[in-house]
């Protein structure tokens, strides 16, 4: 092999091995943990009874560990379940949750839920009402906000229960 064949093998190895870098960085580690199956046409939400699957842009849905998962059909619903466990699901308690997701409003696609951004208090009401907006990115929460007059943004954490009555 000549020298600059040997350079260019080289670079072509350097180019191939950052190309592959790159891909791993852009790709949502993680997001095959966000596919959520399907709620079936006689799904309810295990909060109010509602068949979910007529709203699958506003789902919320809850993994645990045996594989089985709820779908809450919001996510205000999503946090009156969590709140209330014991209530909503009495064989269930929170050690038995893997996942929690929720579909974010602009892309209609699950996003880790405890990462989402949540508008409260906007003029878009989801099927149970006043709903808590999850967004996957702050500047998209920030402008779901100005052009939903929006009262405030809070994370996952900020969801207690008394917030989520302020929705009833």
């Amino acid at each position: 092999m000549t020298r600059t064949a040997g350079r260019l093998s080289r670079y072509f190895l350097i180019l191939l091995a950052l190309c592959l870098l790159g891909l791993l960085l852009s790709s949502p580690l993680g997001a095959a943990d966000y596919k959520m199956p399907k709620p079936t046409a006689k799904e309810k939400c295990p909060v109010c009874g509602m068949f979910v699957a007529k709203y699958p842009d506003w789902l919320a849905a809850v993994r645990l560990r045996n594989g089985s998962h709820e779908h809450p059909d919001g996510a205000k619903d999503m946090f009156k379940y969590l709140h209330d466990m014991k209530k909503y699901d009495p064989a269930r308690k929170p050690a038995d949750i893997e996942t929690i997701a929720v579909m974010d409003y602009y892309g209609l696609a699950w996003i880790d839920a405890r990462k989402a951004w949540y508008v409260l208090g906007s003029d878009v009401y989801g099927p149970m009402g006043r709903e808590l907006i999850p967004l996957e990115k702050e500047a998209d929460a920030r402008e779901f906000m100005k052009d939903h007059k929006g009262e405030r943004i809070i994370r996952f954490s900020e969801a207690t229960p008394e917030v989520i009555k302020t929705l009833d």
